[in-house]
C-alpha cells in the first residue's frame, strides 16, 4: 500500500486519498478500498420464550426485526418485543396467531416449523407454518396444509390476513420442513415430501404473487404450484432467497445433496409476480466437497455427543443483497460440525465466494446468515464443547474487493447447563432434539444493526429458552479513487451517506477545508463525485 497516488491527467499531477477517520490508498491504475475496521457492540440481549411454556421440542427457532419490534415466531408461540428495551408486547400461542388470522384449524391438529419475515419494501409482515393431522399414527401418510399470513400494516400487533391450503394438491403428500422466502415479486413457500416417514419424494414449490397478498382483500387463488421436483435435479430441501432491494426475485436455493457433496442448486421462477409462473431449469453450483455433521454430534462438557446437529440443508433463510444471494449450512469438518457460507450471483448462479468456519474446540451449529448493502455479513449460530456450554455466538465480517473475511467468534450469551431433553430421558433416545434452525436479520431502519434468534439451555438441564441478541456493527468509511476519463472519481460506502466530502490543497492549514459541492451519484452501495483531475495537488476527507 502506499498514501501517494498518482492522477489521471494527462499532466500527472499527484492526489492523496485522505480521511479524517481512516487514510488508505493503493498503486495502480484503479484505486481500491481496503478492510475496514469494524466495531461491534451488543445492544438488546434478551431471552424470550422457553419450552416451559411451549412444551415442545425443539423449538425450530425463528423470528425476525421490523421497524419498532421483533417478532419471535417458534413452535408453540408467536410473541411480540419492543426493539428499544426488549419489553415483552404480545405472547401468544401459534393456534392462537392463526385463529386470530382467520384460520380456525381442527383440534387434533398439530402446527409446526414456523417462519417469519419482516419484508421492508411492502412495510408488512409474513409468517408461515405447516398444519397437519396429529391425531395420525403417521402423519406422513396423510395430507398436510400450508398456513400462510400477511399482516395489514407495519405493526405485528395489528390485524393479519391468514389462509391455509394443500400442500400438495396433486398427489395429497405430506409437506416436512415448509420453507418461506419474500421479494418484489412474489412470496414462496416450499416443502419436502414424504409418504411415509421414511419415504422422502422430493420437493414442492409453491409462488404467490406479492400484490396479491397486498390487496385490500388479500387472496392466493393465483398461486402457482411446482411439484414433486426431483432431488437429483433440483436439490434437497428447497429455500426461497429473500430479497428487499429489488436486486433479484424468484431465486431458490437448496443443498445437491443433505449428507455429502459438492454443489449446491440454484432455481429461478420466471414471471413470480403474475399468474403465469414458469420454473426454470436448475442451475447446479460446484462448491468445495461437503459432509453433512451427522453422525459428527454436537459435544457437551459432559462428554455426550446425543445433541442434533441435523444435516448439511440449508436450514435457515437466504437473502440476496445487491444482486448477490447470501446462504449458509452446516458441514463436518475433522469430526466437529462447522460452518460453510456462500456468496452466489444471483442472475446467473455463478459462485462469487465461499468459505468455512471452524473452531479447534467447539462444534458450531444451526447457523443464519445476512448482510448489508455496505458488506458487512453476520452469522448467528450455536456452539459447544466439552469447555463450552451450548451457547449463543456470532460472526462478524465485511467483504472488501471481492473478499469477506470474518472476526473472531463473538459470544452474544452462555448456556446454563448441559442440555438433555426429556424425550432422551424418558424414552432412552440416542438423541436429543436442538434447533431445527436460527434466524439472523437485517434492521431495516437502520443498516448497521442485525438481530439473531437462537436457542440457550437454561440451568435445570431439560429447558431451553430463545435468546434474542441485537449486534450494532459501526464501519470506519473508506474514500477511494478511480480514473474516469480526463476525470477522476472520488468514491465511499454509501454506509457514510450521512458524511461530508471535503477538499483542501494545504494540509498544514487547519482551516483549508471546503465543501465539495459536486452532485453526489449512487451505484449500488458506494456513493461518488466526479471531479476534473488537476495540475494541483489536492486532499480529500470525509467528516461526519
Amino acid at each position: 500500500m502506499c498514501s501517494i497516488v498518482k492522477s489521471f491527467s494527462r499532466r500527472k499531477p499527484q492526489l492523496l486519498i485522505f480521511s479524517v477517520l481512516l487514510t488508505l490508498a493503493s498503486c495502480g491504475a484503479v484505486i481500491e478500498s481496503a478492510r475496514a475496521a469494524l466495531t461491534v457492540s451488543i445492544g438488546q440481549n434478551f431471552t424470550g420464550s422457553d419450552n416451559s411454556q411451549t412444551l415442545i421440542t425443539p423449538a425450530d427457532s425463528d423470528g425476525a426485526i421490523g421497524p419498532q419490534h421483533f417478532v419471535e415466531f417458534i413452535n408453540g408461540t408467536f410473541a411480540v418485543y419492543s426493539k428499544t428495551n426488549g419489553q415483552r408486547k404480545l405472547r401468544i400461542s401459534d393456534i392462537k396467531f392463526w385463529s386470530n388470522a382467520g384460520v380456525t384449524l381442527p383440534a387434533s391438529d398439530g402446527i409446526s416449523d414456523p417462519r417469519v419475515i419482516y419484508d421492508s419494501a411492502s412495510q408488512r409482515w409474513f409468517a408461515s407454518q405447516v398444519d397437519f393431522d396429529a391425531s395420525a399414527g403417521d402423519p406422513s401418510l396423510n395430507s398436510d396444509y400450508f398456513l400462510l399470513a400477511v399482516s395489514d400494516t407495519s405493526d405485528p400487533l395489528g390485524s393479519w390476513h391468514g389462509f391455509s391450503f394443500l400442500a400438495d394438491p396433486d398427489a395429497g403428500n405430506f409437506a416436512d420442513f415448509p420453507t418461506l422466502g419474500v421479494d418484489g415479486a412474489a412470496v414462496y413457500i416450499a416443502g419436502d415430501m414424504y409418504f411415509g416417514e421414511s419415504n422422502p419424494l422430493g420437493s414442492v414449490l409453491v409462488s404467490i404473487p406479492k400484490s396479491d397478498l397486498l390487496a385490500i382483500t388479500p387472496t392466493i387463488a393465483h398461486r402457482s404450484f411446482f411439484g414433486t421436483l426431483d432431488y437429483a435435479e433440483r436439490g434437497n430441501v428447497l429455500q426461497p432467497v429473500s430479497c428487499v432491494d429489488g436486486s433479484s426475485s424468484g431465486n431458490v436455493l437448496a443443498a445437491g445433496d443433505i449428507n455429502s457433496d459438492s454443489q449446491i442448486i440454484g432455481s429461478i421462477v420466471l414471471n413470480a409476480g403474475n399468474t403465469n409462473a414458469t420454473l426454470a431449469a436448475a442451475s447446479p453450483i460446484p462448491v468445495t466437497p461437503y459432509d453433512a455433521p451427522f453422525p459428527f454430534d454436537v459435544t457437551q462438557p459432559d462428554a455426550t455427543t446425543t445433541l442434533s446437529a441435523n444435516d448439511a440443508r440449508i436450514s435457515s433463510r437466504a437473502y440476496t443483497v445487491g444482486g448477490v444471494i447470501y446462504a449458509t449450512h452446516s458441514i463436518q469438518v475433522n469430526g466437529r460440525a462447522a460452518i460453510r457460507w456462500y456468496r452466489v450471483n444471483a442472475t446467473n448462479y455463478a459462485l462469487i465466494e465461499s468459505g468455512t468456519i471452524t473452531d479447534a474446540s467447539l462444534d458450531l451449529f444451526y447457523p443464519s446468515i445476512t448482510a448489508n448493502a455496505s458488506g458487512v455479513v453476520v452469522i448467528g449460530c450455536n456452539g459447544s464443547g466439552l469447555t463450552t456450554l451450548v451457547s449463543s455466538f456470532a460472526y462478524v465480517g465485511e467483504t472488501v474487493n471481492g473478499i469477506t473475511t470474518f472476526d473472531n467468534r463473538m459470544l452474544l450469551a452462555a448456556g446454563g447447563s448441559v442440555y438433555h431433553d426429556i424425550y432422551e430421558q424418558v424414552e432412552f433416545s440416542d438423541e436429543s432434539r436442538w434447533g431445527d434452525y436460527s434466524a439472523t436479520t437485517p434492521d431495516p431502519t437502520d443498516f448497521s444493526r442485525f438481530w439473531t434468534i437462537q436457542m440457550l439451555p437454561l440451568a435445570d438441564g431439560e429447558t431451553w429458552t430463545m435468546q434474542i441478541t441485537e449486534l450494532r456493527v459501526s464501519q470506519l468509511p473508506q474514500l477511494a479513487i478511480a480514473p474516469a476519463g480526463t476525470n477522476v472519481n472520488i468514491l465511499w460506502p454509501l454506509s457514510a451517506a450521512s458524511f461530508q466530502l471535503q477538499s483542501s490543497t494545504n494540509l498544514s492549514n487547519t482551516n483549508s477545508w471546503l465543501l465539495v459541492t459536486q452532485t453526489r451519484a449512487t451505484n449500488g452501495s458506494q456513493l461518488s463525485v466526479t471531479l476534473p483531475a488537476s495540475a494541483q495537488q489536492q486532499f480529500f476527507r470525509l467528516k461526519n
